[in-house]
């Protein structure tokens, strides 16, 4: 290893050195299932499990805490927090957040309809009129998030979109195909609920940890390890067992926007 290389190992491990001696890293996420959800009071998901095996890797214990994403959001801003799984990059948090540069995973929302309602939606602009369901906390988007010809309906959980979906109080529901995918099955609901081709925006999501010393040279060990780990069987392994045939999804033909936070 050249002597530069070695020097800066050398200066991270110092700057973990109290992470390693036994302080534990604090996380907050939302329930976002299957990256990371509670399964019988266990923590689960891919990126759960994928957090938690690279930073054991760097000699660093975390807790995960499911809290919901407003309350992420705020406690990361107030520094209640170590850091916050499965976020999207945003400016406005950058004084405050440092982000390893490597994404946990990729996030495509997408539109769920009831299959007993079907919608001639292939735009944005179809929505008129149309009452959606969304997340408190969340963003899709500026064209999303702005447009004033349909309503968003912020419910408290995705399971109660899809249950108001199934009902009628709502035309749409908007989340991550992953996740909408995962409570189709969870819920028994793969016959009653459809996902439509419009693919309102695509992001990346990441760890990110909340700036005080030592965190930016933590991201960047985060990041490297996350790089390496992804190269490995174990990796595809943990996506497998999580995911099972949501590859075979049909994939979406139209990308709107792209998305600012989560």
């Amino acid at each position: 290893m050249p002597y530069v290389a070695r020097l800066l190992w050398i200066l991270l491990f110092a700057c973990l050195s109290p992470l390693a001696l036994g302080e534990r890293l604090r996380l907050v996420t939302d329930d976002w299932a299957p990256y990371v959800y509670l399964h019988d009071g266990q923590l689960r998901g891919i990126d759960y499990e994928v957090t938690t095996r690279v930073f054991a890797r760097l000699g660093v214990e975390v807790e995960v805490q499911i809290l919901p994403w407003k309350r992420c959001l705020a406690m990361i801003e107030q520094g209640l927090a170590d850091g916050i799984l499965d976020v999207f990059q945003n400016e406005s948090r950058q004084p405050y957040l440092v982000y390893a540069a490597e994404p946990m995973s990729d996030v495509e929302f997408v539109l769920f309809q009831a299959s007993a309602r079907r919608h001639p939606v292939s735009t944005l602009g179809d929505l008129a009129g149309f009452t959606v369901g969304t997340s408190p906390g969340y963003s899709y988007g500026a064209a999303f998030n702005e447009a004033a010809y349909f309503k968003r309906e912020a419910a408290p959980s995705h399971e109660a979109n899809f249950g108001k979906l199934v009902l009628g109080r709502i035309d749409l529901a908007v989340t991550d195909r992953r996740v909408g995918h995962y409570l189709l099955q969870h819920l028994g609901l793969q016959q009653q609920v459809e996902v439509l081709p419009l693919v309102i925006n695509r992001q990346a999501q990441y760890l990110a940890l909340v700036r005080k010393p030592g965190r930016e040279l933590l991201a960047q060990a985060f990041a490297k390890e996350l790089r390496r780990f992804k190269q490995e069987p174990a990796y595809a392994a943990i996506s497998r067992r999580y995911t099972g045939d949501i590859g075979n999804i049909p994939n979406a033909v139209e990308q709107q926007e792209s998305s600012t936070a989560r």
